[in-house]
C-alpha cells in the first residue's frame, strides 16, 4: 500500500510541475494543435484530467465522467480547477484503502468494447503509467514551442522529498 500511496502522491507532484510549466504560456501556445493525439498540450491536459477522473469513478462504481475526453474544459483554469477536484476526491477513496483490498477487482469496460476485470493494484499502477505518458508528450510540445521544459521524472521527485 505504501508503494500506491508514493505512486499517487509522485503523480500528483508531477501534474503541479506540469500545471506550473503551462501557466505562463499565451493562449494561442497554449490551446495550438500540434497534431497530436488529443492536439496540443491543452487537449492532452485535458485527456490526462478526464483520464484520471475516469478511472476514480469506476473504482468508486460511479457512471463515467458525462462529457468524454474532457471536452467541456475551455481553458487551462478549467483543467486545473477539475484536477484539484479529482485529487481531493481520490484522497479520500485512498485513505480508506488498505492491502488487503489492493487485490479486489472491479469490472472495466472501455468504450473501444470488451469487458476486463482488473485489481486495485493494476489499475492504479496503470493510472500513474498513463498520466505520465502523457505528461511526457507535454514536455515534448514544450520543447517544440521553444519553451523551458520541466523535469518530471520519478527519480527526482524521490531526490525531491529526501
Amino acid at each position: 500500500m505504501n508503494e500506491l500511496l508514493e505512486l499517487f502522491a509522485f503523480n500528483a507532484w508531477a501534474n503541479r510541475i506540469i500545471f506550473d510549466a503551462v501557466a505562463p504560456l499565451p493562449e494561442e501556445q497554449y490551446l495550438r494543435d500540434l497534431k497530436s493525439s488529443f492536439g496540443g498540450i491543452h487537449g492532452t491536459l485535458a485527456h490526462i484530467v478526464w483520464a484520471e477522473q475516469l478511472w476514480l469513478h469506476r473504482w468508486l462504481g460511479k457512471p463515467n465522467p458525462p462529457v468524454a475526453q474532457g471536452a467541456d474544459l475551455r481553458t487551462l483554469a478549467d483543467v486545473r480547477s477539475r484536477w484539484e477536484q479529482v485529487e481531493r476526491e481520490r484522497a479520500a477513496f485512498v485513505a480508506d484503502l488498505n492491502d488487503v483490498r489492493l487485490a479486489e477487482t472491479r469490472v472495466v469496460k472501455p468504450s473501444t468494447g470488451g469487458e476486463y476485470v482488473h485489481s486495485f493494484r493494476q489499475m492504479f499502477r496503470h493510472f500513474v503509467n498513463h498520466s505520465s505518458y502523457h505528461r511526457g508528450q507535454i514536455v515534448v510540445f514544450l520543447r517544440q514551442l521553444g519553451v523551458p521544459a520541466p523535469n518530471t521524472d520519478l527519480i527526482r521527485f524521490y531526490r525531491q522529498r529526501g
